[in-house]
């Protein structure tokens, strides 16, 4: 009878683990990136330009220093999708459905929006003593590539909990959690032209979803944590002497 090989050591921190704390460092991070910039007056979408200008005007060197939190959000929020995928891959194959793609996709996407949209951000704070010339168009690209990215965010909210259901990973709230902001920033970027034509209650749609969405994040993050340690444990307790038949 031939020996079988020794099972494999579980790492301490496995990727589920490590994907997990990176969502919740993305969701920190986001947070914290808006903490510094909107108690100073950041503008809401469709704001007057002699707003805008008056306050990356007067406050560029904040601006700057929310920016420098954004590179590592991206970073961590990859690292997440990558680790939500690795979590619903095999149920996916079994079933022949690619949700966790379509979420990694709007992951990515968002990250690229959004560096679009810090680097506007960051244009404005250098050029806004030109005068508002120059700003009025930066701004308008601003406040549109903005609310349009609610269309990544819904991507990437669908896909990872819709999957994630189909994959009995995540809990019938999260999952219902996940549709509603996407249903929430999904309308808000379909409604873009009116949303940046001035400031009223419609920007409330893209702010609403973008809550659900830090609160889906973060779950999502305790579970691929929770995920390692079920993994460890149910290792550990099949090394277990005298478990072995």
């Amino acid at each position: 009878m031939l020996r079988q090989s020794p099972e494999p050591v579980i790492p301490t921190t496995g990727f589920s683990r490590l994907s997990g704390i990176a969502a919740l460092g993305f969701a920190f991070l986001i947070v914290m990136g808006n903490v510094i910039v909107v108690p100073a007056g950041l503008p809401r979408t469709g704001a007057d330009i002699d707003a805008v200008d008056a306050f990356f005007s007067t406050e560029g060197d904040l601006v700057r220093v929310a920016s420098v939190l954004t590179p590592a959000a991206w970073v961590l929020a990859t690292l997440f999708g990558a680790g939500a995928v690795r979590a619903l891959w095999r149920s996916e194959r079994a079933c022949g459905e690619a949700w966790s793609l379509l979420g990694f996709a709007g992951l990515i996407l968002q990250n690229a929006a959004f560096a679009g949209v810090i680097a506007i951000r960051l244009a404005l704070a250098s050029t806004a003593a030109d005068g508002t010339d120059g700003s009025a168009g930066l701004w308008a690209l601003h406040d549109a590539l903005f609310t349009l990215n609610g269309t990544f965010l819904a991507l990437a909210l669908v896909g990872l909990s819709v999957g994630g259901r189909h994959a009995g990973i995540i809990r019938p709230w999260h999952h219902v959690l996940g549709l509603a902001s996407a249903a929430l920033l999904f309308t808000s970027a379909t409604l873009t032209p009116l949303v940046i034509d001035r400031t009223g209650p419609l920007g409330l749609l893209g702010l609403a979803g973008w809550l659900l969405w830090v609160v889906w994040v973060a779950a999502y993050g305790i579970v691929l944590m929770r995920l390692d340690a079920d993994a460890r444990s149910r290792e550990a307790a099949r090394q277990v002497p005298g478990d072995a038949r």
